[in-house]
């Protein structure tokens, strides 16, 4: 029986069954292990159908990291929709524990600084190169500023070297 599914399958093309669908509404498929006419061995692969087959369109995180890793084959059985909603509400669960946890330092950090624990960061700015010379001054340039649009070819000439 399996020599007369594979003939059909190699006369009707490539068999996939579908093996699930994830809360995005990208299917997966399986493309069973299979003989050529040769005789040859092709194994078996696996592939999504994107519920936005645009590529241009495509965002990070359109394939749940569950179906990422069955379809890398770094997973034996695809993921089952319970499983997929259980983990789903962990990394709310993390996201909202991770929030509670910034806000809690900032307003000790807030406290820190109003008691002078702390020194508040001193915000400088400073142009240029440390090793040069004029590190830190103001000075005017002598080099030509422009604002392209009355530039004139020929018109500007260097200072002379003093």
């Amino acid at each position: 029986m399996s020599r007369f599914a594979g003939l059909l399958r190699r006369t009707f093309g490539v068999v996939r069954e579908h093996v699930g669908t994830d809360l995005l509404g990208n299917k997966y498929y399986i493309i069973p292990e299979q003989r050529t006419w040769t005789g040859r061995l092709i194994r078996a692969k696996r592939m999504v159908v994107a519920a936005n087959p645009s590529e241009y369109e495509y965002i990070e995180g359109s394939i749940p990291m569950e179906w990422d890793a069955w379809i890398r084959g770094r997973r034996k059985e695809p993921p089952s929709v319970e499983e997929l909603l259980q983990n789903e509400s962990n990394r709310q669960q993390i996201k909202l524990k991770a929030m509670e946890v910034e806000e809690k330092d900032l307003a000790l950090q807030a406290k820190e600084y109003e008691e002078g624990l702390v020194a508040t960061p001193v915000k400088t700015l400073a142009k240029g190169h440390a090793a040069t010379t004029s590190f830190g001054k103001q000075e005017i340039s002598a080099d030509p500023t422009t604002n392209a649009n009355t530039f004139q070819p020929g018109t500007w000439i260097p200072n002379p070297k003093k």
